[in-house]
């Protein structure tokens, strides 16, 4: 007799363990394609409970299907308020399609039970339309292996530029991750970057005159250029992140995906993190990140890969004359009142050699870079008095040749952005810009840009 009881309340157990691992469906739509069409989503979600910054709390990840085949995961990166989730569904057909979304509880963070999507909508991109072949043509990212089932490196947001070029024009595809794992530490980051999150150039696609594909690249391991030779779904490049730097490659094996509708930007007058002034949750998400995998200390030291609160920096952004990135690289620093009538100056550098701003005037064309240095804590926009900017001689990269001769001086010609973070890890207003032409001899004294009160915007 107790027998069967023991049997049953074996069933019971592991009808109960294997419960959490079910997909909970949250959502099922039902939508009309009117013309064949790559399909964008929209799909407004969010998360009680969920907190990027706490481990064990990350994030709900979303499971969607299409016409009931796999397409994709999404990972409510944005906390518990609701919010906009921009996704590809793909190349679709004419007619009567529907979109299932459920939590993967598996993939989840540990204590998420639910999590809530209030609205989905579409938008249809047709082959008329002029953004058409920008959508159908952006690449699939399949996750890294080793951050399955982990909170990190998430790509967050993508973009493409279009570019005119000799023999046609390029859309270049880019990858917003929320950090990387490996590669350039979090303080090296801030410095010569001005920011915590991974940008990373993804794929590329070059036409002729006449719309024929002239080269497709996508960016493989070491950072090197390499042709696209992969398979596709549609017109969409297949892509795997293999490295903790986030470079990827056209094959592999991993079956988790993310298909991000990308966004169109233009970058001519300004640094790549534009993106991320104009979508600015990222920058909260990649301050959280940085804090729950214990990059962040109450006093870090210069070069020991730990930075301060991300909220006590101030980013600055500013653009050299493109062709003398070839030669120099850049360095600044902010004179913030002391409050006893003197200034106190803060290198972006900290005194690390290694975190001069080096950029290549092949991949920045317009000259423009960032950086970031950390304030004393309470310091206001107000507080800052002085710029201070440095040009040094750019020392010769592996296997390249140093030229001889003199070179220099470089020129700045603007300071497109002054902002310090506020209290929600986003960028505060822009307090601060210059246009002119300032002369920075390599390897001499700086030179001194004064913020006036009447030229602080408040």
């Amino acid at each position: 007799m107790m027998r069967p009881v023991l049997a049953l309340g074996l069933l019971a157990m592991s009808l109960g363990a294997a419960e959490p691992s079910t997909p909970a469906v949250l959502k099922i739509v039902s939508f009309e394609v009117a013309q064949d069409a790559e399909v964008v989503a929209s799909v407004n979600a969010g998360c009680a409970g969920c907190d990027w910054g706490r481990a064990g709390r990350e994030a709900a990840v979303l499971r969607l299907e299409v016409d009931g085949a796999y397409s994709q995961h999404l990972f409510l990166t944005r906390g518990a308020a609701a919010a906009d989730y921009k996704i590809l569904l793909g190349p679709l057909g004419k007619g009567a399609h529907s979109l299932k979304i459920s939590l993967d509880r598996r993939a989840s963070a540990k204590t998420i039970a639910n999590a809530e999507v209030t609205n989905v909508a579409f938008n249809f991109s047709h082959v008329s339309d002029p953004e058409h072949d920008a959508v159908a043509l952006a690449p699939v990212l399949y996750a890294r292996p080793n951050t399955i089932g982990r909170f990190t490196d998430v790509p967050l947001l993508m973009w493409y530029e279009k570019e005119t070029t000799v023999r046609g024009f390029r859309f270049r595809y880019s990858v917003v991750f929320s950090n990387e794992d490996g590669g350039t530490p979090a303080d090296r980051l801030l410095a010569t970057w001005g920011r915590l999150t991974d940008l990373e150039y993804v794929y590329g696609i070059e036409f002729d005159r006449d719309g024929k594909v002239i080269e497709e690249t996508f960016q493989g391991k070491d950072h090197e250029i390499v042709p696209f030779r992969g398979r596709r779904e549609g017109r969409h490049p297949l892509l795997y992140v293999i490295t903790d730097n986030n470079m990827a490659k056209d094959e592999g094996t991993t079956t988790q995906r993310y298909t991000l509708a990308p966004l169109a930007v233009d970058l001519s007058g300004a640094s790549r993190e534009l993106v991320m002034d104009q979508n600015p949750w990222t920058y909260t998400v990649t301050a959280l990140e940085a804090r729950r995998e214990g990059r962040v200390r109450n006093s870090p030291k210069p070069g020991s890969k730990r930075i301060f609160d991300p909220r006590r920096y101030a980013v600055l952004e500013a653009c050299a004359a493109p062709e003398d990135s070839a030669f120099a690289t850049f360095t600044f620093a902010l004179g913030v009142a002391d409050g006893r009538g003197g200034t106190r100056f803060f290198d972006s550098t900290g005194r690390v050699p290694e975190f001069k701003i080096s950029r290549s005037p092949d991949n920045f064309p317009n000259g423009c870079f960032r950086g970031a240095v950390a304030l004393p804590e309470g310091a206001l926009a107000r507080d800052v008095k002085q710029i201070q900017m440095r040009a040094h001689s750019r020392p010769p990269k592996k296997g390249e040749v140093e030229e001889t001769g003199p070179k220099g001086p470089a020129r700045l010609r603007r300071i497109t952005r002054l902002f310090l973070m506020n209290a929600q890890d986003q960028p505060d207003q822009n307090v601060f810009s210059w246009t002119g032409e300032l002369i920075l001899p390599l390897d001499g004294d700086p030179v001194n840009i004064e913020i006036h009160p009447s030229l602080v915007r408040r």
